[in-house]
């Protein structure tokens, strides 16, 4: 945990200490307004760290004075910050290439040019972005397969990831998740990890009479709830993080498997985040899984959307969230970068297949720009025999 403070506050700094620079040398300000945008980006910089803080003392009120200025700045700046770099690149190109020719470089190839289009095309797409982290859309995917019993014709799952109940996720986006889940009328519900952000309650640290984990117990699935954990229900703190989402009516599957009525077998394990030294346990998966016969349907819930070589096969679908879609283009291309495997559902070299959740909420920004937030429903169909 401190090791990812230390290196998201050295990269965040970063962005800052760039487009301080690429500001300052556009538009010259006076020195007064220098000092006043070096004090308003230092301050920035550390608002990831004061909220936390803030939630740690229980001082809901201020955290979340901090956060939303803090985090809609956050988005900001990365959409500023990675215009700024492609409109800079293609000014320093053109006049290289100008000068090449001997010719003078044009007025409009200016740096401030540059500058003013990367902060309307920053404020546009932030407008933009903090309007589609509302629009949750629902994903339908359909897996046909021999593997259910001749009395199921077909079972419905639900799969919410990534929702990040915290400070930020308003009143009406709970609403609307609860909606489109109970329209949905899933045979069963299934959380692939991050379910909470933050510290929710520090006077009620069993979370048991929370409002939303109320309304999700109370969401009908027949054939149950099961939900892993994911990194940042370890970052929330892993017993409070296991109290809320029990409340909410999920079983939790920590590297267990369960056998369901309908003969489907459910496995999951927990996020690598969970472990000790924070790293990953392909042992610890590779043992579940061998446990789990193949002859029935198998879904591996797990945080992350990666597969170790040794239980690709060893599942027919694995449920994976994490990286959000990107959440704000172009991160995309940077969690891509780890996560190769892209959103959607995708067949693996042995023939399973994986579906990577784009997720149903937002960490950090209450912002997603051309990655919208989903709540997947899979339909598991009996494969009907040739005649």
């Amino acid at each position: 945990m401190y090791l990812f403070l230390i290196t998201f506050l050295f990269l965040y700094g970063g962005m800052h200490l760039y487009a301080f620079i690429k500001l300052r040398t556009a538009f010259q300000p006076k020195q007064h307004m220098a000092w006043l945008l070096i004090i308003w980006m230092g301050v920035m910089t550390t608002v990831p760290l004061l909220v936390r803080i803030a939630e740690q003392y229980g001082m809901g009120k201020t955290a979340l004075m901090f956060a939303w200025p803090g985090y809609l700045w956050m988005g900001f700046l990365f959409i500023f910050s990675s215009t700024m770099l492609v409109t800079d690149t293609v000014r320093q190109t053109c006049s290289f290439v100008f000068c090449q020719l001997s010719r003078q470089v044009p007025s409009y190839l200016s740096t401030r040019n540059a500058c003013r289009i990367s902060l309307v095309v920053a404020i546009t797409a932030s407008v933009y972005a903090v309007m589609e982290s509302d629009q949750i859309r629902s994903e339908h995917v359909v897996v046909t397969t021999s593997k259910l019993p001749v009395n199921v014709s077909k079972m419905r799952i639900v799969q919410i990831s990534d929702v990040h109940i915290g400070l930020l996720l308003q009143e009406r986006r709970k609403v609307k998740i609860l909606k489109m889940i109970r329209e949905a009328d899933p045979d069963i519900l299934v959380s692939t990890g991050d379910l909470i952000d933050g510290k929710l309650n520090r006077e009620n640290e069993v979370f048991a009479d929370n409002p939303f984990a109320a309304s999700l117990a109370s969401l009908p699935a027949p054939s149950g709830k099961y939900a892993v954990i994911g990194n940042h229900e370890v970052y929330a703190g892993l017993p409070q993080s296991v109290a809320f989402t029990r409340a909410a009516g999920f079983t939790i599957l920590r590297n267990q498997a369960v056998t369901l009525k309908n003969g489907i077998i459910l496995s999951g394990v927990d996020d690598q985040a969970a472990n000790p030294g924070a790293v990953a346990d392909p042992g610890r998966e590779k043992a579940l899984l061998n446990t789990v016969s193949r002859d029935s349907f198998h879904i591996l819930l797990k945080h992350r959307p990666d597969i170790l070589p040794e239980s690709d096969g060893r599942f027919d679908l694995q449920l994976s969230g994490h990286v959000h879609g990107g959440q704000i283009f172009p991160f995309n291309f940077l969690t891509k970068l780890k996560y190769p495997i892209p959103c959607g559902t995708t067949t693996t070299k042995a023939g399973s297949l994986i579906h990577v959740s784009r997720g149903t909420g937002t960490w950090g920004p209450p912002m997603r720009l051309f990655a919208p937030p989903e709540i997947t429903i899979i339909d598991i169909v009996r494969q009907q025999p040739l005649t």
